[in-house]
């Protein structure tokens, strides 16, 4: 068998003010056929699985460029159809191929472009015809269109959020892959729309059944090969935003479809149950400074740049330095001048600094402080499960008897390793602040005594029923009370 296989991902805040273009890509993950790391990244999975199944099994497997850029906001037009082209140029010099096995995110949009990945996936069909097995490894905050689901056979998500198993999802596409080659399956998808936004994290309750349940329904029934949730991403306003409930069965279309309503309207039923307990960041900080021991964690959610946002809002620290909190470490805020100002200042300088809340409304007010410049790191990476994450050239520096990072790649707070890195005992601290919504509870909760999710400021579109959408649907929950209810009553 020969196997193409490669990577095109970011996930696309169309309301945030940061565009991507070629060097975000670069500044992330840009790895041009053979060389692209042992280790896998979010959504490069399928290429390292790849490479150990080729061997196992005696295949050809031909790698693609593999390429993700941080998210962020809208794909420069030229910088999509350029990363596009490299990657069909090469699919076009390996054919004839048995099957295109890919890593996508699902929630990219590009200057022209309202669904890339379906546009994407179009071409790739085009160039392999409608014999050959093309499938994909996806990230759930994405939006599945009928686009994507008339170019592949099948499509694998990550079940958990935070997205730990990456690898695990890859090595399901790939065995789905293999059974599909060899004959012994036929892959069909089926979907059920549940007409809904909400966020779904793993890590809790209801959501943590549900998962564990779809993967029991997995093992049991021999006719599933795959059963995904598309939990849909409330930052990409496209028309085909929403949850989706994805079944893949052998050959079993009607069966799946069953399946997936019921999955799905159960999904519904539970409704703005999943999200965290959210509080302010007032709040916040006053149970962060009473508790007895440390750390306490304050997951700054909505200023997360996993989810397309800059990551440099101030509203969390400014309370902490109004309240005059110490034994407190903030990670991060991306204020690449700053960084640039630290550098050339050098290690042990003490300076006076602006920073942080420089690229849109709603995350508070720059800092001004006369800083101590502690550790400065040039190309800081954090760990995020058996991968690494880049931050950038980064600076650790004290203002008021508060650690702050400072980064120049603009990443959430995925890991510990993300302090450590800096020169900082995440241990020893009383208060940790970290830029993430719940891709850091893996790892963070492992060393916090309490985790606190603080809404603070408005650097992102988190409430669906407020948010001023152009283009995306307005008949599905929360902008509807109960969009099924019609159907039900018909039923």
């Amino acid at each position: 068998m020969r196997i193409f296989t490669a990577a095109l991902a970011t996930e696309t805040n169309t309301f945030s003010p940061i565009c991507i273009d070629r060097r975000a890509f670069e500044a992330s993950l840009y790895a041009p056929p053979g060389m692209h790391p042992e280790t896998p990244t979010l959504c490069s999975a399928p290429i390292t699985v790849g490479r150990r199944i080729a061997m196992q099994k005696g295949w050809e497997v031909i790698e693609g460029t593999a390429t993700w850029a941080d998210p962020a906001g809208l794909v420069n037009r030229l910088t999509y159809e350029e990363l596009r082209d490299e990657i069909l140029g090469q699919l076009r010099a390996a054919m004839p191929v048995d099957a295109v096995v890919l890593g996508l995110h699902g929630a990219m949009v590009a200057d022209g472009y309202e669904d890339t990945e379906g546009d994407f996936l179009a071409h790739v069909r085009e160039i392999v015809g409608p014999d050959i097995l093309v499938c994909a490894e996806l990230d759930p905050h994405s939006h599945l269109t009928e686009k994507r689901l008339a170019a592949a056979n099948f499509f694998v998500y990550f079940k958990e959020f935070p997205h730990t198993d990456f690898v695990d999802r890859a090595e399901d596409l790939w065995r789905i892959a293999i059974d599909a080659l060899e004959g012994r399956v036929n892959p069909v998808m089926s979907v059920f729309d549940c007409r809904m936004i909400d966020v779904f994290p793993t890590s809790r309750e209801p959501m943590r059944s549900f998962v564990d349940k779809i993967m029991a329904m997995e093992k049991s029934d021999a006719d599933i090969l795959s059963i995904s949730v598309i939990h849909g991403f409330m930052a990409g306003d496209v028309p085909e935003m929403g949850t989706k409930l994805l079944v893949v069965t052998d050959n079993k279309p009607d069966k799946g479809s069953a399946i997936a309503r019921d999955l799905g309207l159960e999904l519904f039923s539970k409704r703005g149950t999943f999200i965290m307990p959210q509080i302010d960041e007032k709040q916040a900080v006053s149970q962060a400074m009473a508790a007895t021991s440390g750390p306490v964690v304050i997951a700054d959610l909505w200023d997360n740049p996993g989810g397309g946002t800059a990551g440099d809002a101030t509203v969390v620290l400014q309370e902490l330095l109004d309240r005059g909190a110490a034994d407190t470490a903030i990670g991060t805020i991306w204020d690449p001048m700053a960084v640039q100002i630290c550098m050339a200042a050098g290690e042990g300088a003490e300076i006076p600094l602006r920073f942080g809340a420089k690229s849109a409304p709603g995350t508070g007010n720059p800092i001004d402080g006369h800083v101590k410049i502690v550790r400065l790191v040039t190309n800081a990476e954090m760990r995020f499960g058996e991968s690494f994450a880049p931050f950038g050239d980064a600076a650790h520096i004290q203002l008021a008897g508060i650690d702050i990072i400072l980064n120049s790649t603009r990443a959430q707070s995925f890991d510990p390793s993300l302090f450590s890195v800096m020169g900082i005992d995440p241990t020893t601290k009383k208060i940790l602040v970290i830029k993430s919504t719940n891709h850091f509870y893996a790892s963070f909760s492992k060393i916090a005594s309490e985790i606190l999710y603080c809404s603070a400021g408005t650097p992102y579109p988190n409430n669906p029923a407020r948010t001023p959408y152009r283009r995306a649907r307005k008949d599905i929950w929360p902008m509807v009370a109960d969009p099924h209810a019609a159907e039900r009553k018909d039923a």
